[in-house]
């Protein structure tokens, strides 16, 4: 966990090493959509919830670190973006619908008042995930869920603009101007977010950080 300097993404590569095609293919489609919406076409709007309810649902539930709660904030980020839908300037929808998401899960947390308790409660409820395939290796994948626990419970530690910078970035793979347009701070407080964040969930990972050496 280097400075600003040496940022990488810890976790969703993917997101960072898809190719300009399909971004730009997948901008397109969500423009297309947003037009038919703003047409009074229900199915687009709702073909766009399809799209991102997961995505969402995921960012939501690492920011707030319950599960139900996240539910509340999807559902009123969804609301939000429908009744703001011609406040859209045509850009990357994705990207703002994102922004949405976060002040939503930010009014969640802030009204709970409390710490996050689990960014990823579905590690203890293994219902909502498919069965392993015959080739699972159970050591592996106990190995992969004490991971996960590990850093939810050191993600769950930092404050709220740390967190939220860090999983934007590192989780969803969004880039510095993004996330400051997302977040509506400066682009030198988000890396210094993230810096800072890092060191912290370094000092709290202390000795766990082997269980990330191959």
């Amino acid at each position: 966990m280097g400075g600003p300097a040496e940022d990488q993404p810890l976790a969703g590569d993917g997101a960072r090493t898809r190719s300009q095609d399909a971004r730009e293919a997948d901008r397109l489609r969500d423009l297309r959509l947003v037009e038919r919406a703003l047409a009074g076409d229900l199915d687009a709007f709702n073909h766009l919830v399809v799209l991102y309810q997961d995505y969402l649902h995921a960012v939501a539930t690492r920011l707030i670190g319950d599960w139900e709660a996240a539910d509340d904030a999807v559902q009123e980020a969804f609301f939000s973006a429908y009744r703001n839908l011609r406040s859209f300037r045509g850009d990357v929808f994705r990207a703002w619908l994102t922004r949405i998401a976060v002040n939503a899960a930010t009014d969640v947390l802030r009204a709970r008042q409390r710490r996050p308790s689990q960014p990823y409660p579905e590690l203890d409820d293994d219902s909502w995930e498919p069965p392993a395939g015959e080739s699972a290796d159970p050591e592996r994948e106990a190995v992969r869920r004490a991971q996960a626990r590990v850093l939810s419970n050191a993600l769950a530690q930092l404050t709220e603009g740390q967190r939220t910078s860090i999983v934007l970035f590192d989780v969803e793979g969004f880039d510095y101007p993004e996330i400051a347009a997302m977040t509506g701070v400066s682009l030198g407080t988000v890396k210094s977010r993230i810096h800072r964040g890092r060191l912290a969930m370094r000092d709290l990972l202390g000795d766990a950080v082997e269980l990330f050496r191959s």
